[in-house]
């Protein structure tokens, strides 16, 4: 006969206060049979410091600075005032007094949605679906450059590589999925700063990102090379107790633990990452929607749909990079540059919200929109075709995972110069992301080289008003 309740049920109803002193003890110990399991397993499901309201993140970043100015950000003094002349004190990192003269946008804006929040002609698709979006036009970072603002944007540090946020997030909270890894990149080359954007550092080396490269071959090697799965398991038992034999003479190597588990995932990754990345049983609708043909292996579509698979199976972070370092948004020369940018992302980015939301998936899916920094409003003269670096204020958005849909966070100033009101720091923005996982950025901390490390560092505050 079935109990009419459990263990944890009976103590709770104890008489006085015994049953609460067994409860507390027994949840303690179950405490550190997880904390032990963890320390053993780096990649064991962790329970999050509070309740979570997303489960998962897909990060598309938007390599190169995308202006903001062109794009979430409107500004009508901009048209009104271009080619005025006017003196702003940073450029390029340089302080001091710069004549500049302003430039106006390259397209116009429009209300989109019930919110009637206002995107560019650019992103017409993804204005369509602004409901479901928390616009932030307020953000600022702490560099000029490419590669130091896109290693700060994944690792919250401008200066060395640290622990990216995927990795963070992965060491915080495990995986759900022993067959795919935890943080995947879907990505056909890095973006500026190179693979260390989804590196670990000096968390253990299980919880660095993947890469699967758009194209005929996803994942190298993804084939078992002998006669059957039970040969294989017999020959990888063998490996297994070589390696541990190998790794107990050595304690203090810990890259070798990391070594030993890449060849679990990947064996697992061979049972379970091919079917995830065929398309073949999705339907001829959702591939439409996604902008793809049967059989098309590639494209930013492509990315887009393979995160909803992953994200599905159990993935804790899936980053997806549009393009790479050698065709992006860095738009010196012509904003033109940004319309085929723009119409290879749109439509995607607008199928996967719209795909999420359908499937019940967004209420715990958290995807975040950004990029390294904005453009410049202005330039060295007053019929220039481009826009240069902007770190000062820059727009991302967020949707779904617990934040507010059809709203706008924050305010540029009139011309898109300087912050006006809300600023949100890269700290910040990092904050608000390991929050809405359940995972406290101050409590999230490494021991490293004899102090404790953070992804925020010593900064940074949750943005709560943006909370749902």
């Amino acid at each position: 006969m079935k109990p009419m309740f459990g263990r944890r049920e009976l103590l709770r109803r104890s008489a006085g206060g015994l049953g609460s002193i067994a409860l507390a003890a027994m949840l303690a110990e179950e405490g550190a049979a997880a904390t032990h399991a963890a320390a053993n397993d780096p990649l064991a499901a962790k329970v999050p410091h509070f309740p979570a309201k997303a489960k998962r993140v897909i990060l598309l970043y938007m390599t190169g600075g995308v202006s903001h100015v062109d794009s979430f950000d409107p500004k009508p003094e901009l048209y009104a005032g271009h080619g005025k002349k006017i003196t702003v004190d940073n450029w390029q990192g340089k302080i001091g007094e710069f004549p500049r003269f302003l430039k106006r946008p390259d397209w116009q804006f429009r209300p989109g949605g019930e919110s009637g929040t206002e995107v560019s002609d650019l992103f017409p698709m993804t204005r369509e679906i602004v409901d479901e979006l928390c616009v932030i036009r307020s953000m600022s970072t702490d560099h000029t450059n490419h590669y130091e603002s896109t290693l700060g944007m994944h690792c919250g540090s401008w200066t060395f590589a640290r622990p990216s946020l995927g990795a963070w997030i992965s060491y915080g909270l495990g995986t759900v999925n022993r067959n795919l890894p935890s943080f995947v990149v879907v990505a056909p080359q890095a973006p500026y700063a190179g693979a260390q954007t989804w590196g670990s550092d000096f968390l253990p080396g299980s919880h660095q990102g993947t890469q699967f490269i758009p194209g005929d071959t996803p994942v190298p090697n993804i084939q078992p090379r002998v006669g059957s799965e039970s040969l294989q398991q017999m020959e990888l038992a063998l490996l297994a107790q070589a390696n541990r034999r190998h790794a107990e003479a050595r304690p203090d190597e810990a890259v070798l633990d990391a070594r030993i588990r890449s060849f679990e995932t990947a064996f697992g990754m061979q049972q379970e990452a091919p079917e995830a990345l065929d398309l073949s049983s999705e339907s001829a609708a959702t591939l439409q929607a996604y902008g793809l043909q049967p059989g098309e292996k590639s494209g930013f579509g492509w990315q887009c749909l393979v995160a909803r698979r992953l994200a599905e199976r159990g993935v804790r972070f899936i980053e997806l990079i549009d393009v790479g370092s050698s065709n992006n948004w860095d738009a010196h020369g012509d904003m033109q540059t940004h319309l085929p940018l723009a119409k290879n992302v749109d439509g995607p980015i607008a199928a996967l919200i719209t795909d999420l939301k359908q499937r019940g998936m967004l209420d715990d899916t958290l995807v975040v929109w950004t990029t390294e920094f904005g453009r410049t409003p202005y330039h060295e003269t007053a019929d220039h075709a481009g826009r240069e670096h902007h770190h000062q204020v820059f727009s991302s958005w967020l949707a779904g995972g617990g934040v507010k849909g059809g709203i706008v966070h924050g305010a540029s100033d009139d011309l898109g110069i300087a912050v006006d009101s809300d600023r949100v720091h890269v700290h910040d923005f990092h904050a608000t992301i390991l929050h809405l996982l359940g995972l406290d950025h101050e409590q999230l901390t490494f021991r490293h080289a004899g102090r404790d490390y953070r992804l925020t560092d010593v900064h940074g505050n949750v943005v709560r008003e943006i909370l749902s």
